[in-house]
């Protein structure tokens, strides 16, 4: 079921993104005066397909990775006499460059649209209060404290522990000052303090940016609550139930669940003499747990239970609503901040500075988006908006095959006033896809490898 999911949540927002992306294309090259033959979402075999008053035929096809408008050009197949002011290669080059721009132009138009809707429906968030700092670190240096919280970065506010993750990511594999101001929640003065980065982060496959600057952000203790109990698993033959509050295994204290985690996982087929309280009872079980293995064959328990998230105290929840108007303004600079975010990010990884292995497929893509949509609305959309602000940045890449070397080329032409050379496309065209397909297959590697 939950694989289900994840695939019609994947297919979904693939298909929105795509959609959008080619509909620029389409609506653009309808107003330019060219004809457009085909309009595709997905590729290979036709699932569903029907024709429009002009003779466009749109299709929803099989693999849903992709898509494609496919207009009538000369260079691909015989035009018809009467048909020929109607293709692609006979309009003028700057028909033919809003055409190409008008898919990532859309995608960015989208990301607006979707970060519009959030913010008009308003933002929540937690303020990021450090919890515990780590000895001889950047916030050891900057003499940050537990109970702090960090209210802004280099001057940018950071009213949540999400704007606190997205000015930090700006900082990976940076040198340099940062500057981190802090404050008493109780208390109305703001400390700064500067120290310095050195290719912070640099090369790291995994990054923990909280815990790079040496800071543990306060969390809610996670009690050993139940929430869910799997059927036939060994927790429901005990009878354990939703709500239940694990109290001691074998006569030891269980306080918080990672204790409780660790006691079954350690104990694989081995009977538990559990005391845990069901509506302010206490009562007793026998429980043994399941045997699995990890990736390294070794044994640990299982019993089929899941936590019981605490909820954030109210003093540390932060709520934004916008109006009309002013989630426009917010909507824009969001969109272009995360733009400006990935062009650094490529250029960061082009220079070493971020690992490859942060590269991500469609796997970790369909991961993300059913994780997304599980936690609501508010992080689905955001999801999808930062999605489409990607795909926009890297179709613009002046990389032969996207639509930016499409526009580099057509950039060349209004600049000597001739077309560049079909050999000279050709050959960069297939550069272009030895570069795409290389890094498709890192990504899917990289996928792999997270599996």
């Amino acid at each position: 079921m939950e694989l289900l999911q994840t695939v019609l949540i994947t297919v979904a927002t693939l298909g929105i993104l795509v959609s959008i992306h080619e509909y620029g294309h389409f609506w653009v090259a309808r107003r330019c005066g060219i004809k457009v033959l085909r309009f595709s979402v997905g590729f290979g075999r036709a699932l569903f397909r029907w024709h429009d008053k002009h003779g466009t035929e749109f299709v929803i096809a099989a693999i849903p990775l992709g898509g494609y408008v496919k207009m009538l050009d000369e260079r691909e197949a015989e035009v018809a006499e009467e048909d020929v002011p109607y293709a692609f290669n006979r309009k003028p080059v700057g028909h033919r460059l809003a055409t190409v721009a008008a898919g990532p132009i859309a995608n960015f138009i989208l990301a607006i649209v979707v970060y519009w809707c959030v913010f008009v429906g308003g933002v929540t968030g937690v303020i990021p209060l450090i919890g515990n700092v780590e000895p001889g670190s950047i916030a050891e240096q900057a003499s940050l404290e537990p109970g702090q919280q960090i209210v802004a970065v280099d001057g940018e506010a950071t009213p949540t522990i999400e704007a606190l993750h997205r000015r930090l990511l700006q900082r990976i594999g940076e040198s340099g000052p940062i500057t981190l101001s802090v404050k008493y929640p109780d208390s109305d003065l703001t400390y700064d303090s500067t120290v310095q980065l050195d290719q912070w982060l640099a090369g790291d496959e995994a990054v923990d940016l909280i815990g790079g600057l040496g800071i543990e952000l306060y969390r809610p203790p996670v009690l050993a609550v139940i929430d869910q109990v799997i059927i036939d698993s060994p927790a429901e033959k005990a009878g354990l139930m939703a709500g239940d509050k694990v109290i001691a295994a074998d006569n030891i204290v269980i306080a918080e669940w990672s204790e409780w985690v660790d006691y079954v996982r350690a104990r694989p087929s081995q009977a538990i003499n559990v005391v845990y309280e069901r509506e302010g009872t206490e009562l007793t079980t026998l429980l043994t747990p399941d045997t699995r293995y990890d990736k390294d064959n070794k044994p640990f328990g299982q019993v089929g239970v899941s936590v019981q998230w605490p909820e954030w105290p109210e003093e540390m929840r932060r709520s934004f609503n916008y109006g009309v108007i002013e989630a426009v303004g917010e909507a824009l600079d969001r969109t272009w901040s995360m733009s400006v975010f990935t062009l650094e990010s490529i250029k960061k990884m082009l220079m070493g500075l971020i690992s490859s292995k942060n590269l991500s497929g469609p796997i970790t893509i369909a991961k993300v988006a059913s994780a997304s949509a599980s936690s609501g609305l508010e992080a689905y959309l955001g999801f999808l908006a930062l999605l489409s602000i990607s795909l926009g940045v890297l179709n613009l890449l002046p990389i032969p095959v996207l639509d930016g070397g499409h526009i580099l080329y057509f950039l060349v032409e209004i600049i000597t006033g001739r077309e560049v050379p079909l050999r000279i496309q050709m050959l960069g065209y297939q550069l272009g896809v030895f570069i795409i397909a290389g890094v498709m297959m890192l990504a899917i590697y990289n996928d792999i490898l997270r599996l």
